[in-house]
C-alpha cells in the first residue's frame, strides 16, 4: 500500500498547488481590475476639473467683454 499512499499524497499536493495557483491568478486579476477602476476615477476627476476650468474661463471672458 506504500505506492498507493505515495500516489495519493502526490495527487493531494498537486491539487493544493493548482488551487493556490488559481487563487493567485484570481487575486492578480482582481488587483488589475481595481487598478483600472482607480485609473478611470482619476481620468474622470481630471476631465471634470478641466471642464470646470474651461467653463470658468468662458464666464470670465464674457464678463470682461461687457
Amino acid at each position: 500500500m506504500g505506492l498507493m499512499d505515495d500516489a495519493k499524497d502526490a495527487l493531494d499536493a498537486t491539487g493544493k498547488k493548482i488551487g493556490r495557483a488559481v487563487d493567485d491568478a484570481k487575486d492578480r486579476i482582481e488587483d488589475q481590475a481595481d487598478e483600472a477602476k482607480a485609473d478611470a476615477k482619476v481620468r474622470h476627476a481630471e476631465a471634470e476639473r478641466d471642464a470646470t476650468e474651461a467653463k470658468n474661463d468662458f464666464k470670465s471672458t464674457l464678463r470682461d467683454d461687457n
